[in-house]
């Protein structure tokens, strides 16, 4: 008798199932009627305190120095730090933009559109935190970066096209004779 009544009622209560993938839920920044505000997506409680991204230093995390783009990196610019640029540079950037910043990086080769070239006058002088933010959240066809690359290493990346562009748009008489020597470029002089 209770195997029949179970097989009976196996089919009824089947019916009745409710999967935790099926729940009743709001949608991201669907309207709620059960809040005053009209909001399912609550504030933040008052006194919250945020844990492994607390980004408090705005001109670290935003290439911003109050409401503009800041010209001055959020630390000193060392070796190391150029060092890092560069390995992140040739990581991330040179697919597109190549090893020497112009535009011709290997996908280029491959067929897709052409990068910006980072030695455009326009670019050359851009606020660092402008190139820092277009790294961050991308630019055209370009995405953001900032998912997958930390924000000390980004000014690093900032700090290495700086060198880049420097190194492009240097004319031979703004080095020394010895440096002219060991290019074995002749004296501009």
């Amino acid at each position: 008798m209770l195997a029949i009544t179970a097989i009976l009622l196996t089919p009824v209560l089947s019916g009745c199932r409710q999967d935790m993938h099926d729940q009743p839920r709001y949608e991201p920044l669907e309207a709620s009627d059960f809040y005053p505000d009209g909001r399912s997506a609550r504030p933040l409680v008052e006194g919250t305190v945020p844990r492994g991204h607390l980004n408090d230093d705005v001109l670290l995390f935003t290439g911003r120095d109050g409401s503009d783009w800041s010209a001055r990196f959020p630390f000193a610019v060392t070796r190391d730090v150029m060092d890092r640029g560069r390995e992140r540079y040739e990581i991330f950037c040179t697919p597109c933009h190549g090893r020497l910043g112009n535009g011709k990086g290997m996908v280029v080769q491959r067929g897709f559109p052409q990068a910006q070239s980072l030695h455009d006058k326009r670019l050359r002088e851009e606020r660092s935190g402008y190139i820092f933010d277009v790294i961050t959240n991308g630019f055209g066809r370009m995405r953001g970066y900032a998912a997958q690359i930390r924000a000390r290493d980004r000014w690093a990346i900032v700090a290495y096209v700086r060198a880049l562009q420097l190194s492009q748009a240097a004319s031979a008489s703004s080095l020394d004779p010895a440096d002219l020597r060991h290019l074995a470029v002749e004296d501009p002089k």
